[in-house]
């Protein structure tokens, strides 16, 4: 390494080369991420100047503004980011927010809602995390005189809605096209901030300097839950978001955290992703959405309180319908061809709202892209897809736009819609698209970061590998390759015996602990067994469970 990375041990180094990171200045900005220095102008962003312009003359008029936001992890807190604004500036009374019902409206933004919004005197709408490809919405609302701001960031299928601005990173010559929907709301933000400072209006001025740093910690969560790339600006979202998720004062966030006994000075990545998010999601995913933007937006303790008991019923139940969901769905896998690049099942009576959950169980299990189809509440048949990025969703999509009636996301999940006729078509067209892409599966024992011996599954191992935090796309978790381990013990837990937990060593109280999720035994590249010797594949986890500087070893595979 060059001069200035001297404390870097050869270990992290070696992690660094395998991200690709050489340069002494990307070492730095990424060990090391400013929020200064690595964030980038928010009027970079092509219309950014045409919707602050428009806000600002919303402000001075006094007109109502509704903010319309996507039901997901990312849209509600975007949601949050922009309401907290105009709370911040006295101006909340003109502002509402819409979120549209999962089930009975769908996803996106559409002519209906315009109309139900137009009827309560809107002047202004903001859209978050949706819009992208809304040209008939958009359309409407221009006729009925009411202005749109489309703020999203997800793929464009064509030509963008006639809109007073469209703002998406993925346009122009914005230097990170990344970002989530709550990251460019955040921008917006940023970008209205220094234009009424600029201006010198009065409202402005009286914020403090950063006080938008305070609105990270909704950022931070949608960036971790939304699966956008953690690098370049992202990287610093996420980093700085957590930093103020340990500390932010709502106390939706703190009655959650007590709930789901998380310490908050202690939030990670891991606690947003398996713990945090679903309980958000599954608000829409159960026709709740309100008590997800109540939890994170409100100021009053008791409220808090409310919304986080009456979540966590909510999420008893998705838990329960999903499971079942994934029982019927790893079925029917077993009945096809299991060695396809991608997996397309549904049913008429599945719930569109639950079935990102349900592939993304599947697409962990299989790997490659898994497609999960259902019919929602107006009859239309609604499919939800996820991929461990061997297979680029939104390409896949296009490929098959002949059978789709609407299609949206990014590398790693969308969504689409499908006529009664072409849903049984979607297996082999999929797959056909799957292989234009030259998908090469990748053989789970071989794929890793560097081999270790045994005794590295230690807590200072864990806080090296910590100083890499926070992972998800494009930053993963290091994999690590251990050779030759002799297994103790195996045995199955959980209600339904589908986790498999293993332990690593001589048979002793030092044995590491090594487990993995909705496994069986039989499911790994060799089914182990006491006494037996291994090549292990893993990353090493804190072992929050068995308390304080505990590690543990979350499997991917076993192999002879």
């Amino acid at each position: 390494m060059s001069k200035g990375t001297k404390s870097i041990s050869s270990f992290i180094s070696q992690l660094l080369e395998k991200r690709g990171l050489n340069d002494q200045d990307e070492i730095d900005a990424f060990l090391n991420p400013d929020y200064e220095k690595h964030l980038h102008d928010s009027f970079l962003l092509d219309d950014m100047e045409r919707a602050v312009g428009r806000i600002l003359d919303a402000i001075e008029r006094k007109e109502k503004v509704t903010i319309y936001a996507d039901f997901d992890c990312d849209g509600i807190p975007a949601a949050v980011v922009l309401y907290d604004f105009f709370r911040k500036i006295g101006f909340k009374e003109y502002v509402d927010i819409y979120i549209p019902h999962r089930h009975n409206e769908g996803y996106g933004f559409h002519r209906e809602a315009v109309e139900h919004i137009r009827s309560g005197g809107a002047k202004l709408i903001i859209t978050v995390d949706v819009g992208i490809n809304a040209l008939e919405a958009a359309e409407y609302a221009k006729i009925n005189d009411i202005d749109v701001i489309i703020t999203d960031h997800h793929e464009m299928n064509g030509a963008l809605p006639d809109a007073v601005a469209v703002i998406n990173p993925k346009r122009g010559d914005y230097p990170f096209s990344d970002l989530c929907g709550a990251g460019v709301a955040y921008k917006l933000v940023q970008g209205l901030i220094a234009e009424g400072k600029k201006r010198e209006i009065s409202v402005f001025t009286e914020i403090p300097d950063g006080w938008e740093k305070w609105l990270l910690d909704m950022v931070g969560i949608a960036t971790i839950a939304d699966m956008v790339p953690l690098i370049d600006e992202n990287r610093v979202l996420a980093r700085y978001g957590l930093m103020v998720l340990r500390k932010t004062p709502r106390p939706g966030i703190a009655a959650l955290c007590r709930k789901l006994r998380i310490e908050q000075k202690n939030i990670t990545e891991d606690d947003i992703g398996f713990l945090i998010a679903p309980r958000i999601n599954a608000a829409s995913r159960m026709d709740e959405s309100h008590l997800a933007l109540k939890l994170l937006s409100t100021e009053d303790i008791i409220e808090a309180e409310e919304a986080v008991r009456q979540l966590e019923q909510l999420n008893r139940k998705r838990k329960g319908a999903v499971a079942a969901l994934v029982r019927e769905a790893r079925k029917r896998e077993k009945e096809r061809v299991e060695n396809a690049n991608v997996y397309v099942t549904g049913s008429p009576e599945w719930k569109p709202s639950l079935l990102g959950l349900v592939a993304n169980s599947l697409s962990d299990s299989r790997g490659g892209a898994v497609c999960v189809w259902g019919r929602d509440g107006r009859g239309i048949l609604k499919g939800s897809c996820r991929s461990d990025g061997s297979v680029h969703v939104v390409d896949m999509f296009t490929s098959a736009s002949h059978l789709l009636e609407e299609y949206g996301g990014h590398k790693h999940a969308g969504g689409f819609s499908v006529s009664h006729e072409n849903v049984h078509k979607l297996s082999d067209v999929f797959n056909a698209a799957a292989k234009e892409q030259e998908y090469t599966p990748a053989d789970e024992c071989d794929t890793h970061d560097t081999v270790l011996p045994l005794s590295k599954v230690s807590w200072d191992t864990w806080k090296e590998i910590s100083t890499l935090a926070p992972f998800g796309i494009g930053n993963a978790k290091p994999v690590l390759r251990f050779v030759d381990v002799r297994i103790s013990g195996v045995r199955v837990f959980g209600k339904e015996g589908n986790h498999t937990e293993l332990f690593l060593g001589g048979g002793s109280k030092d044995d590491v602990r090594a487990f993995k999720f909705f496994t069986s035994p039989d499911e790994f590249s060799c089914t182990p067994a006491p006494g037996m010797r291994a090549t292990v594949v893993g990353t090493i986890e804190h072992d929050t469970f068995k308390g304080p500087n505990k590690v543990a070893l979350r499997v991917i595979n076993v192999a002879n």
